[in-house]
């Protein structure tokens, strides 16, 4: 009879985990979908998400759900979005993307190809004062661009040079490198793989973009009461994402970050349901691929005092199957890091912890700049990372292997910590 009881239980067990997964795919799924256009601002994606968010914690069973707003300046791509090379119409987000802070621009456009084996920049602009380059596009690789910056940095002014704008080449898949930018620079700067430009004498681009100034956008924080008040735990995750490149096309970002996402309500609910010993605080924040814009004002609008974390996990990009799991930590946080590796190995939810650098490049950074104990959690470098701020992050590429490992090792953290 014994056996029986433990056999059953241990069913039960697995049931609740099949349960808890398939809510998570379902969420997943839900925040990837065309209802909310990548998320983004363009079309409002981002703040539907957010209220999709606000139903789900209360259904998960959440004691208190607020909605914090707030604004920001962002440039958006809403409209037109077409290219031609040499006559040929190439495909956004397949061929050609905009860099974020780019204006829109329509035109045919001789394009000026970059001698980056004898590069000489006084060569270049003398070229670029040629009648036959005049209103040019300057084309060439983004990271030689990036190594001489300055150079490239007077052609994307006003007033230094004739060129129309830039072309920066970047292999295939092609990126939105972020979501949008604060600002519009002065001349365009399109991406484009190396294959759809290479020897072309002329383009063809017909862009529209929208500056949004104040654009209001907020955070959904997520409450779980615990026993004792006077301190908490804290999951944030952002759900905001790329949004549009045009009327057509948008980025979906099942991995980036819908896999985050979910995982904070499927906590959610498991504490919900197994009251925890301090209150738990739920933070899904919106401009993350704005300049952690949410995360920010949160940092400097806490509803609690930021004093009062033990620990804060910021969940991005979990959906992955890299064995080996990154992650960055704050100095504070650092006191707590031998707990998490004593655990993993104990229970080998990953082959390895890789703690890198800390870094303002996800939501944990504002709270980590502030003293709070913190880790940041990102399953890269799996089969879904290439897929990384392009339109192939689909439910279709989903990869959910380090969903139920992240699940743990936090859960098993907060019981011992």
């Amino acid at each position: 009879m014994r056996k029986v009881v433990v056999l059953l239980l241990a069913l039960f067990a697995v049931q609740l985990g099949a349960q808890d997964m398939t809510h998570y795919k379902r969420i997943v799924k839900e925040l990837s979908s065309a209802r909310y256009q990548g998320r983004g601002y363009a079309h409002g994606g981002a703040n539907k998400a957010g209220k999709y968010l606000e139903r789900q914690y209360r259904k998960a069973g959440a004691d208190e759900v607020v909605l914090q707003p707030f604004t920001i300046d962002i440039n958006t791509f809403p409209g037109k979005m077409a290219m031609w090379a040499d006559g040929k119409k190439l495909k956004a987000g397949v061929d050609f993307s905009m860099r974020e802070y780019s204006p829109g621009v329509h035109g045919e456009f001789p394009v000026y190809h970059v001698d980056t084996l004898n590069f000489d920049a006084d060569s270049m602009f003398a070229d670029l004062a040629k009648p036959e380059y005049a209103n040019a596009l300057v084309c060439c690789d983004f990271w030689f661009a990036y190594r001489h910056k300055e150079a490239f940095g007077r052609l994307q002014k006003a007033g230094e040079c004739t060129n129309a704008g830039l072309i920066q080449t970047w292999t295939s898949p092609i990126k939105f490198y972020k979501a949008y930018g604060e600002k519009v620079v002065d001349k365009p700067i399109v991406w484009v793989t190396p294959e759809a430009i290479e020897g072309v004498k002329s383009v063809r681009l017909d862009v529209d973009n929208e500056f949004l100034p104040g654009y209001g956008l907020f955070n959904v924080i997520a409450k779980v009461a615990g026993e004792r008040h006077d301190s908490c735990y804290v999951f944030t995750a952002h759900y905001d994402h790329l949004g549009n490149l045009g009327r057509k096309v948008y980025y979906a970002g099942a991995n980036d970050n819908a896999s985050g996402t979910a995982a904070l309500v499927t906590l959610a609910a498991y504490y919900a349901k197994n009251r925890p010993a301090y209150d738990m605080y739920f933070l899904s924040v919106s401009g993350e691929d704005a300049n952690l814009r949410g995360s920010e004002y949160f940092a400097q609008h806490p509803i609690f005092p930021l004093e009062q974390i033990k620990y804060l996990f910021n969940l991005d990009m979990i959906g992955d199957n890299n064995p080996v799991q990154y992650c960055e930590v704050s100095d504070p946080g650092m006191r707590g890091f031998a707990l998490f590796e004593q655990i993993n190995s104990e229970q080998h939810y990953f082959q390895a912890l890789n703690r890198g650098e800390l870094a303002a490049n996800s939501d944990h950074y504002p709270f980590a700049s502030r003293g709070v104990p913190c880790i940041f959690l990102e399953n890269e470098d799996g089969d879904a990372f290439p897929w990384y701020h392009t339109i192939y992050d689909t439910w279709k590429n989903a990869v959910f292997d380090s969903y139920e490992p992240v699940f743990k090792l936090v859960c098993d953290f907060i019981a011992r910590y």
